[in-house]
Parts: structure tokens; C-alpha cells; sequence
């Protein structure tokens, strides 16, 4: 039996719509009070379950019917008192087992503030739960029993909420009442713990000695501690300020829904990750690079002058731009890290150890794309914090890794925002939930704009950078560098089209390198046959050849019929932003068989060649391409005209060197 696959939103950005079961009947309720999301987190037996229940029990937030199920419940299993841990224990084998094991989410409210609540599992096994549960909260209790001190899951779970940026941690000693409220085992549980967090960077720490059984300083202060003069739990939890930081970040909207209802209405459907939009407002589409302006934003409600960070909206534009699920809206002025590789934090929650080098499916935000780890950095040891070397990793095992993503995709580091800096891994053949991942930040500003180094290598090499950088030959060149990769059928006139077009830019005196897949296909890629793998594999070498003869300054004209997206948009991830163009020769089937310029059309149809592309095997077209070419209606000489004029208004070709051609 496998575990279902958990939605990134129910992972990274869970959304919980409750009704309130306090208000009573004629009694108004203020919903303009602050919310809280917290989790409990800690060692098995600590007392998180029976610490909810206190909390539920003496703020009166369950019904009598409740009260007298745990009652009834209680009786059965012998318990001398209420055993409230059953509030939250809702599973069969969490009642019999007398521990928690999914994550149980409860609401309550004070007339100060609404809480939302998740009752995580202190089993180790059951750390992939306590990874949800915490993944939006603004607030974790970590319980230490005061009898057995700081365990290991103690550790664990208090770097689990360092690493997710969960901005308050308390520190619960509960269980107080069994060593006799004795201070100096609280103040020995709060000096080692505190020193455990000032290693691993836990932002605002708060200790407070309780006895979730008995009741001591949850809700009401403890007769039984009088040496203890901080606030009781409750107390904290309704005066903890509760940050709005992602109000005033940077504007990030994935789009979860294209909404059609109608030809004359298209709105994107989604949430804000993070700060503010208004009507009228420029934005840019991601990963394509469209520009466009907010028209409306609206809501069932009616149409509104802002939306916040949070807020479900529907976002129209003033422009037809092709946009879909999984891409990302964000300012102009305000961009993301846009790239196919990235350094991240992993919690490993499978039972199967990772594979490096494996292809897994990555949810992030709403978009899936296909990813592998390419390295393991180090792995963290709870115990000690130290950072070893590891081939792979086991159940619950965190640490630093390096990822891979099949096409480039828009992010922010976790840091920033923790929506756009998340993910989630997903095992394509188990459909399991794998791993929960927080994206660091990039090593430096050039790698940021240019992935001039390549993502994965040989732990045994170093890169070395190079001997004369790329700008310097632009500068002496008098143009920019740029990679334009022909996609298209055979017969479309890919290669008849850049042949002119390097022709044209040599005797504008540009440095140019014409890649064409027959040549490569007779030396570098002379042992690959034309299965998909092998496909994919004659791509990668071309892209890396390309890549080369980029950073020697040319201009690189690649023309590979290409028929795999995700092999296209790992070329893409090799570039910075606007020197890749991908050029989509477009010509029907028919035409392309009519002109059959190597009679290998003539071939595959009478099964002679068995997996070409158009006749027995697919072709991907382009979503998006940079330039599209309708080669069965245009003049060759047309199409180069265009190309030269797009180089041109790019910014890449000089306009000094058109004049001087026809001069």
C-alpha cells in the first residue's frame, strides 16, 4: 500500500476553512480578530495530544456531546480521569496504541484571537507528519517531559521549525506535576535547550513549566509553581505577535485555475503567496516573459481595489497572453530567481532511501516539473549538528542538496518567501510523497543571471571558470552572444533557414557556430541510436556544445529536430534570461513529407525506419516559443530578414551593423 501524494498546498500552503463551533446562538462573533496557526511537535508520550485537549477543555471549545464520548471513552479503558488526549486521537490505532499518528488539525477561539491548531506524531517514523503540520504555522510547542528531558525528537523537531522559518518556538515542560514541580528541572531543561537553539538559529524562544494533565499555567496559572512568573500558555499564544511579513513582500501569484466560463471572460484563478496587487498594475508572466497589466481583480463577492497576500482572488489582464496552471505573476520590478538548478534543504519522509540521478516528480507551488538531485552536499546529524558526507538518505535524514529541474522554473529562496521557496517530491512510479524541500539562497548574484557553470558534476571535479569571461569577447566583438535552437519537424526548413541566417550575420561581421543535429549525430553523438533516452542524451551533448561556443562569445544557431519539451527546456536552463531563443520552424505534416529533402519520410511511412518523429513518434511542439516561423508561407529570405530584425531590437545585434551591410 503506498502513501497518496501530498498537494504542495497541503504540504507548503494548507488552507483550512472551519466553522466555528464556539459561537452560541444570538452571540455576535468579531471575525476581524487575528489568526494563529501552530503546531505541537516532540518526543513519543510527551503529552501534545493531552496538552490540545487542555487547551480545548478549559476554554470551553467542545461540545457536551464530546465531553461525554472521551468520558464514556475513558471508562472503557480504565483511565481514573478524563482522558483528553482523546479530543484528538480520532484514529482507532492512535486510541489503542495511546499515541498520536496522523496530524490532527483542531480549531478554537478566545475573544482575543482564533487558533488553528495541528496535533503532530513525536514517533520517529511519523516525522514526514510533523513536517505538514508545521509547514504554515507561525507558532510550534515543542513539550519536553520534565522527567526525561531533551530527547532526540526534541532536537529534531525544534531544527525541523528552524528550518521551515516558523518565527515563535515554546518550549513546554510539561508533566511538571511528576517531578514535583521541581524549578531546577525546568531551568535544566531550559539551559540545554536554549543552547541547542542558538545553534540552529530558532528565532524567538519562550519556556514555560506546565502540567497539561493537571492544568498547570495552559490556560489558568499554576498555585503549584509560584516560583514561575511568565504568562501561562494561553496567555502567550493570545499576545505572540502574529506577523504579516508576507503582506508586504514581493507580489507572487501562482495561478492555480484558468477560469473560462465564456469567450468574453478569462480570469486566473489562484492565491497570493505574498504581498499586494491593484488593478492597473503592470506584471509579468513566468516562466514565459510576458509582460501585461492587471485589468480586474475579483472575488464571488464583487470586484475588489486590492488583494493582500492570502486573499483567493481571480486576476484578469488587459492583454490575450497565454497563460496556464503552474505559472507565476509577479512584478516587473520585482523578479524571482528564474533557473533549472538551485541548492536546497531536504527532509527525506520516505522509507526508501533518495536516489541520486533519479528523475522524481517536484510540485512546486502549482506547478509539477520533473527533477532530480544531482549531489548531496552533507547531511545533518540531530544529535550533534555536525555535517557529514552521504551517498543518500534514509527516513527522516535533513540536509543540503543540490536539484535539477527538467525546465527552468521561477523561485524565490525560502528565506524570502515560503511559499515560492517550498517544494515537494513525489516518487512517479509509487505516487508517494517523498521528500519536503526549502530552497536556499543562490552562492552569488552571477549565478543567479547566468548558469555558467554547469548544476551537476563529478564530486572529483572543480570547475574552473573561464580564461577570458564572455563579456570581454562581446565588448571586443561589438555584439552579444545569443543561442537560437530550431525546433520542427524534418522538412519543416530549420536547417535551410539558419544556413542563410549565419551566412547574413557573418558578413555583418558576427562571430557565429552553426550546430546541426546530422553532424554531431556522425562524431560526438556517433553511439546514440534514437530511443527517448537517447534522444535526450544526443540533446544534453548539444546543448553543453552550445553552451561553449556561447561563452566564447558567438552566436549559435542549433538546428535539432528536438522533439521533447522538457529536452528543449533543459537547454533553456543552460542560458540567461533573453540570450535563448527558442525558434519554432512550423511547417504541416504534408509539407513536410512533400519536400522529404532526405527521403527518409518515404522510408518511415513504407517501415523501413521505425520511431520518426511525425510519422510513429511524437513531436512537442513549442507552448511558447520566442519566434515562431510558418516556413510552408514565407520566403526563407523573409523569415532571416526577421530574425536579424528581432537580434537587432533585442539589443543583441548592433543597429550600426545592419547599416554597414547594406551601405
Amino acid at each position: 500500500m503506498t502513501t497518496p501524494p501530498v498537494d504542495q498546498t497541503s504540504v507548503m500552503n494548507r488552507t483550512l476553512v472551519m466553522n466555528n463551533p464556539l459561537a452560541d446562538e444570538g452571540e455576535e462573533q468579531s471575525w476581524e480578530i487575528d489568526l494563529l496557526r501552530l503546531t505541537t511537535a516532540g518526543s513519543v508520550d510527551d503529552g501534545k495530544s493531552t496538552l490540545i485537549g487542555r487547551l480545548l477543555y478549559d476554554t470551553k471549545s467542545i461540545f457536551e456531546d464530546q465531553l461525554e464520548a472521551i468520558e464514556r471513552a475513558s471508562r472503557q479503558r480504565g483511565d481514573e480521569e478524563v482522558n483528553l488526549a482523546l479530543l484528538t486521537d480520532g484514529l482507532r490505532a492512535e486510541r489503542e496504541q495511546n499515541i498520536t499518528i496522523d496530524v490532527a488539525y483542531r480549531y478554537f477561539a478566545t475573544p482575543k484571537r482564533k487558533f488553528i491548531i495541528a496535533d503532530t506524531p513525536g514517533h520517529i517514523q511519523y516525522t514526514r507528519n510533523m513536517v505538514t503540520g508545521a509547514s504554515t504555522a507561525g507558532l510550534a510547542i515543542v513539550l519536553v517531559d520534565a522527567r526525561k528531558g531533551v530527547q532526540t525528537q526534541s532536537r529534531r523537531h525544534g531544527y525541523i521549525a528552524s528550518l521551515l522559518g516558523i518565527p515563535h518556538v515554546v518550549v513546554a515542560v510539561n508533566k511538571m506535576d511528576l517531578v514535583d514541580y521541581d524549578r531546577n528541572a525546568f531551568e535544566s531543561i531550559m539551559e540545554e535547550y536554549r543552547e541547542f537553539a542558538g545553534q540552529v538559529g530558532i528565532r524567538e524562544l519562550t519556556f514555560i513549566p506546565i502540567s497539561a494533565l493537571r492544568g498547570d499555567n495552559v490556560v489558568d496559572r499554576s498555585e503549584n509553581m509560584p516560583w514561575y512568573t511568565g504568562a501561562t500558555l494561553l496567555e502567550h499564544l493570545e499576545t505572540v505577535e502574529v506577523g504579516a511579513e508576507e503582506d508586504h513582500g514581493e507580489f507572487r501569484f501562482p495561478v492555480q485555475y484558468v477560469i473560462r466560463p465564456h469567450q468574453d471572460f478569462r480570469g486566473l484563478a489562484g492565491r497570493l503567496a505574498s504581498g499586494t496587487i491593484q488593478p492597473g498594475e503592470p506584471v509579468l508572466v513566468l516562466p514565459g516573459q510576458v509582460e501585461t497589466r492587471v485589468r480586474s481583480v475579483e472575488t464571488a463577492e464583487g470586484q475588489l481595489d486590492e488583494a493582500t497576500a492570502g486573499d483567493s482572488v481571480v486576476i484578469t489582464l488587459e492583454d490575450e497572453v497565454d497563460v496556464s496552471r503552474g505559472d507565476l505573476l509577479v512584478r516587473p520590478s520585482q523578479l524571482p530567481t528564474v533557473n533549472a538548478g538551485f541548492d536546497a534543504t531536504l527532509c527525506w519522509m520516505d522509507g526508501h532511501p533518495l536516489e541520486t540521478g533519479v528523475p522524481y516528480l517536484m510540485m512546486h507551488m502549482t506547478r509539477q516539473v520533473q527533477a532530480y538531485v544531482s549531489e548531496i552536499v552533507y547531511r545533518t546529524d540531530i544529535e550533534t549538528l555536525e555535517r557529514t558526507p552521504a551517498q543518500t538518505f534514509s527516513l527522516n535524514d535533513i540536509g543540503r542538496v543540490r536539484l535539477v529541474t527538467a525546465r527552468p522554473i521561477p523561485f524565490d529562496s525560502y528565506d524570502e518567501n515560503r511559499i515560492t521557496g517550498s517544494f515537494i517530491l513525489i516518487d512517479p512510479h509509487s505516487n508517494a510523497t517523498v521528500a519536503a524541500g526549502m530552497i536556499l539562497p543562490s552562492g552569488s548574484k552571477e549565478h543567479e543571471e547566468s548558469s555558467s557553470a554547469p548544476d551537476a558534476a563529478s564530486p572529483n571535479v572543480v570547475w574552473e571558470p573561464w580564461n577570458i569571461r564572455r563579456e570581454e569577447r562581446e565588448a571586443a566583438y561589438g555584439h552579444q552572444a545569443a543561442v537560437l535552437w530550431f525546433t520542427g519537424l524534418s522538412g519543416s526548413g530549420k536547417s535551410t533557414v539558419a544556413r542563410l541566417l549565419e551566412k547574413r550575420l557573418f558578413a555583418l561581421g558576427c562571430r557565429t557556430m552553426l550546430l546541426d543535429g546530422d553532424q554531431l549525430r556522425h562524431g560526438l553523438c556517433g553511439d546514440l541510436g534514437f530511443t527517448e533516452a537517447d534522444r535526450s542524451e544526443n540533446l544534453r551533448r548539444a546543448g553543453e556544445v552550445a553552451h561553449l561556443f556561447f561563452e566564447s562569445g558567438a552566436v549559435v544557431l542549433g538546428t535539432f529536430i528536438s522533439p521533447y519539451r522538457a529536452d528543449r527546456e533543459r537547454v533553456r536552463s543552460l542560458f540567461p534570461r533573453g540570450r535563448f531563443f527558442e525558434v519554432h520552424v512550423n511547417a504541416d505534416l504534408e509539407t513536410c513529407v512533400a519536400r522529404d529533402p532526405k527521403g527518409l519520410y518515404a522510408r518511415a511511412l513504407s517501415g523501413a525506419i521505425r520511431g520518426f518523429t511525425g510519422v510513429d513518434a511524437p513531436y512537442e511542439a513549442p507552448d511558447a516559443p520566442e519566434i515562431r516561423l510558418e516556413t510552408d508561407s514565407s520566403d526563407p529570405e523573409v523569415l532571416v530578414d526577421l530574425l536579424v530584425n528581432r537580434l537587432r531590437e533585442e539589443g543583441l545585434l548592433p543597429v550600426a551593423a545592419e547599416n554597414n551591410l547594406h551601405g
